[in-house]
């Protein structure tokens, strides 16, 4: 008997998943620890004309699908109406199917807005007109959205120079999901262009309110910016790099370095790669001592389609998978920070699914018992966030460490109708042990796998990241003076 698209089994093939999703997982908050949702769009509760608006801008997933049937750009990021782009999606989306983007599309359609109806060309009218209505009522402005998907905490990115004046006002609203910031220093990190490092290390001034001359001003002024971020709520970084950088470097080397780029000079490969390894030190034992979560996104091969990078930037769906060598550098980083004690918790993200055992592997090279893991092999992101993606770093995780220690899901999205994705995980994780069970390879305890389903759904997040649960506590409580040192 055929099952129908999208029912309220979806991907739960034996009644073990179904008792494990719909009795535990479905009903437990989501934690977004990593997220690139708006925060200026939260300030001001902001809603979208159209489904187009929320559902197209800024979407290279979708942009990737469309330009692959054929599309053009002008449908895009063009200058072709709303409704126009919207059309050329739905006509697109048939051409999905076994794309992650087919199931993600019917559940956002269903859960945000009771959508049961196929998008194809056909439907696109009904669907966008019907849509687009509701998201004109107070029910689809952005907070309404995040409480209708039962969201507890949104971990954004931000750049150190930010001044987070959006998140100040978030947490002064009465919005009970927690809105924090996540510090991620890449610019800081980007040596490769002199011009364009310098422009950024003077914006980096200005935040900081110090005159940088020297590398010592340069540290000085992101610790600024990190316990500015402290005062406001931060408790994780994040770093979107290639691989670990870990080569030797004397602290006189890396101030000489300094000088030379500031000076205007360009660097030498071998002194980008000693600078970069020095900072990725530096900025981790800043996380330490705050006690935050370090994240660290690797193996992403950003902008390979020159033409299209002048064109329109970067982040517009011209990134591909890298196959950069990991194991060693990420060794040596994390034990030179092991060595001295001063290893923050860290999650390790990997885009490359050829290294997925590799990471399960390095993480339990330090865990060492002072935090339920304490390092982490982050979930499936990017290209992997789909079934077959999240099913082998779920599989590579149970073979090699904790299954039951993950802290589950996030994101990684800038749309406010990504939520479902968490869905879409736990019927993953719950197909999982669900077939164990019925399998013979886990006992019949519903109770106990239930609670671990619970945990990787929630509550592993929720006591290995401790958010407090006054999500202003720390923004009203923040020195006076980091407060308004980001004004500026």
């Amino acid at each position: 008997m055929k099952k129908p698209f999208l029912n309220e089994d979806f991907l739960l093939q034996t009644e073990t998943a179904r008792e494990l999703y719909h009795d535990y997982a479905k009903q437990m908050p989501i934690i977004d620890y990593h997220c690139h949702l708006p925060p200026d769009q939260i300030a001001a509760d902001k809603q979208f004309e159209n489904l187009t608006q929320i559902w197209l801008y800024g979407d290279h997933y979708k942009w990737r699908a469309m330009r692959t049937n054929g599309i053009h750009e002008s449908y895009c990021t063009g200058d072709q109406s709303d409704f126009a782009k919207f059309e050329k999606w739905a006509e697109t989306v048939p051409y999905t199917m076994r794309n992650p983007l087919y199931h993600w599309t019917h559940l956002e359609l269903q859960r945000y807005f009771g959508v049961t109806e196929v998008l194809n060309g056909n439907s696109a009218r009904r669907i966008y007109d019907e849509c687009s209505a509701k998201l004109q009522t107070p029910d689809y402005s952005v907070r309404s959205l995040l409480r209708k998907m039962n969201v507890e905490t949104v971990c954004t990115t931000d750049d150190p120079i930010d001044s987070l004046e959006y998140h100040r006002q978030i947490a002064a609203s009465d919005l009970e999901v927690s809105v924090r910031p996540t510090f991620r220093p890449d610019k800081a990190m980007a040596v490769e262009d002199a011009a364009t490092f310098n422009a950024y290390v003077d914006k980096l001034s200005a935040a900081a309110g110090i005159d940088i001359t020297s590398f010592e001003d340069f540290m000085a002024a992101l610790r600024n910016r990190h316990d500015f971020f402290a005062a406001m709520g931060c408790q994780l970084s994040d770093h979107g790099l290639e691989q670990i950088y870990a080569e030797d470097f004397t602290e006189l080397e890396i101030k000489a370095i300094f000088r030379k780029i500031r000076s205007g000079q360009g660097l030498s490969y071998a002194e980008i790669l000693a600078f970069k390894s020095a900072m990725l030190i530096y900025l981790a034992e800043m996380d330490w001592e705050k006690g935050w979560t370090q994240q660290f996104h690797l193996g992403a091969l950003r902008n390979n389609n020159s033409r299209m990078l002048r064109l329109l930037g970067p982040d517009t769906g011209w990134d591909s998978i890298g196959d950069f060598s990991q194991g060693r550098a990420l060794a040596k980083f994390l034990n030179r920070l092991d060595e001295n004690d001063k290893l923050a918790k860290t999650i390790l993200y990997n885009l490359n699914p050829a290294d997925n055992d590799l990471m399960a592997t390095m993480i339990g090279n330090f865990n060492d018992g002072s935090v339920a893991g304490k390092v982490q092999f982050g979930s499936g992101w990017w290209f992997l966030d789909q079934k077959e993606g999240m099913e082998k770093q779920m599989n590579a995780l149970s073979n090699m460490g904790l299954l039951s220690r993950f802290v589950g899901m996030l994101t990684d999205s800038r749309s406010f109708l990504s939520y479902p994705r968490h869905e879409y995980f736990r019927r993953i994780l719950c197909n999982l042990f669900g077939n164990d069970v019925e399998n013979g390879e886990l006992p019949d305890d519903i109770n106990w796998i239930g609670q671990v389903v619970q945990n990787i759904c929630y509550g592993n997040a929720k006591a290995y990241f401790d958010f407090k649960n006054d999500k202003s506590s720390n923004v009203r409580r923040g020195d006076d003076a980091l407060v308004a040192s980001a004004e500026l």
